[in-house]
């Protein structure tokens, strides 16, 4: 019977022991994440790779008859240099705004490409704008959040440009 107490007594011990050292590993990792976490920097946004398109002169011409373009413009570019205040402000000042953007869509640009790609940008700056005001959403998470918008918007410049240089080629007649 004694062996059996004393057995009993050494399972009992072993797993006490086991569980505290789980926890002590646990607060390692736990410290050891925080310590290596990414931050959010211009030189952390630059080191994503996506094609930016510039807009074309025909486009910056056309462009400047929309001031929600140019005022996202402006943003993207605060944006890549890791200036989140536009982004992670107030969640009606972005809606009013994105309102506005996709309100004042020059004629000669509403097509459903373009309409598309707006829809898109919107969808994205609402997604990033919920992961910078969240507080138990990672680094990462709000670094690819910051890039997807990157990428939407450079679409929606390269679809601006589509749709100016197929306006060029329609106008030319053959002889």
């Amino acid at each position: 019977m004694k062996v059996i107490v004393v057995v009993f007594s050494l399972a009992c011990s072993i797993l006490i022991l086991s569980c505290n050292n789980s926890e002590d590993q646990q607060n390692i990792t736990n410290k050891n994440e925080t310590q290596t976490e990414l931050k959010i920097s211009a030189k952390a946004i630059e080191a994503f790779k996506y094609d930016d398109y510039a807009l074309s002169d025909e486009g910056q011409d056309l462009l400047n008859e929309w001031q929600k373009y140019q005022e996202l413009a402006i943003q993207i570019n605060y944006l890549k240099k890791a200036d989140l205040s536009f982004f992670n402000g107030d969640k009606k000042l972005l809606t009013d705004f994105i309102a506005d953007f996709s309100k004042n869509i020059p004629e000669r640009l509403q097509t459903n490409p373009i309409t598309s790609r707006v829809v898109i940008v919107e969808t994205k700056l609402l997604k990033l704008n919920e992961n910078l005001t969240l507080s138990n959403i990672k680094t990462t998470t709000k670094l690819t959040s910051i890039v997807e918008v990157l990428v939407a918007f450079s679409n929606l410049t390269l679809q601006i440009n589509k749709k100016l240089e197929f306006d060029i080629y329609n106008k030319i007649e053959a002889e």
